[in-house]
């Protein structure tokens, strides 16, 4: 028989296995909800006492007040939302984690900071929402401080610079970023240049990173860094930028930050005369559904914002639930995809 003596605290996890049901159904007994058969209840009760249970602050905190939704909040202006095919799947996901939990989304979108304080601070006063998913982090983030601060359950995506005290869902792109540098410089490039996200997030900062460290494992340094605004006009505007050099110093393959950059810098290159990928190689970023079936199809880094959601979504119910949830979840992992917009650098 287990007992509370174990080195790691129980969680409801442990008890709904224990009592062969439900994490659902345990927080049913926990919180004095109707609709569990007696027999249930009773190896619920049992499976407690048993394993020494007791639910974390903020499960019992929120036991006798939970709203029954999650909050993602996005400060992101009309024109990037419109143009960023990562934030439609990424919501599904949640949707599917949390339809079984009998949880909405209640989704807020913002044009600034000050906009965005104010609607943390609102869903917290009215207790609209029991938790909130972190997106887009920034350096130096202010937000886990205000959220922990408002007495707020939350998962970020990725971890944060600062000090957090919730858990991170996180993706790795690195090993997808290195061999995307391994397979242009295998193809002779040695001027390869990125454009990336607004530098105000932490994410275009660390891809950027990755990519200048994986060419330097090959004795290469990022012959131009531009950073954009994940808009297909601001792709568009990259490009042209990097073609004004001469010939000579013109990065013969590029990398954006995302397929709708990648896709406009496709079409800018072509509308200059340019090749692609004879005179200039083109490698977006997330798969986008359409990337395929552009001319040229688009050599992109392929993530999972679906499953990412999914992922952010259960963490956020664990911790709700009070589990002893990690400080790191990894959520999925980026695979490099090759097409038709990759070859050979130009004699």
């Amino acid at each position: 028989m287990m007992t509370a003596s174990r080195a790691k605290r129980p969680t409801i996890s442990d008890v709904a296995a224990h009592a062969r049901t439900s994490k659902g159904t345990v927080s049913f007994v926990l919180n004095g909800r109707a609709g569990v058969a007696p027999e249930t209840r009773a190896r619920i009760l049992a499976a407690i006492d048993e394993l020494g249970y007791q639910p974390s602050q903020i499960a019992r905190s929120l036991s006798n007040s939970r709203a029954g939704a999650i909050g993602l909040v996005l400060a992101r202006t009309p024109q990037t939302l419109r143009s960023d095919p990562f934030f439609a799947p990424f919501i599904a996901g949640v949707e599917l984690a949390v339809s079984a939990d009998d949880t909405s989304v209640l989704l807020r979108f913002v044009e600034d900071d000050a906009a965005e304080r104010a609607a943390y601070e609102r869903l917290a006063s009215s207790r609209r929402v029991d938790g909130v998913i972190l997106a887009d982090l920034r350096r130096n983030d202010p937000r886990p401080a205000l959220v922990s601060s408002l007495g707020l359950a939350a998962v970020t995506l990725n971890r944060p610079d600062v000090a957090s005290p919730f858990p991170a869902v996180c993706n790795d792109d690195v090993t997808a970023i290195d061999a995307a540098a391994e397979h242009l410089v295998g193809l002779g490039h040695r001027r390869i240049a990125h454009v990336s996200g607004p530098l105000t997030y932490l994410h275009p900062n660390q891809r950027d990173a990755s990519w200048r460290g994986a060419l330097r494992r090959m004795g290469l340094d990022l012959a131009a860094s531009v950073a954009s605004d994940f808009t297909a006009e601001g792709g568009a505007q990259a490009m042209r930028a990097l073609l004004e050099t001469t010939s000579e110093r013109r990065p013969t393959a590029i990398a954006f930050d995302n397929d709708t950059m990648a896709v406009a810098g496709i079409i800018a290159a072509q509308a200059a005369g340019l090749d692609v990928p004879g005179d200039v190689s083109i490698v977006g970023f997330d798969d986008a559904e359409l990337s395929e079936y552009i001319n040229p199809p688009l050599t992109t880094v392929r993530t999972d914002p679906f499953g990412w959601g999914e992922g952010a979504a259960r963490t956020l119910l664990e911790v709700l639930d009070g589990d002893d949830v990690p400080d790191t979840v990894q959520a999925g992992v980026s695979t490099f995809v090759v097409r038709s917009s990759t070859g050979a650098a130009p004699a």
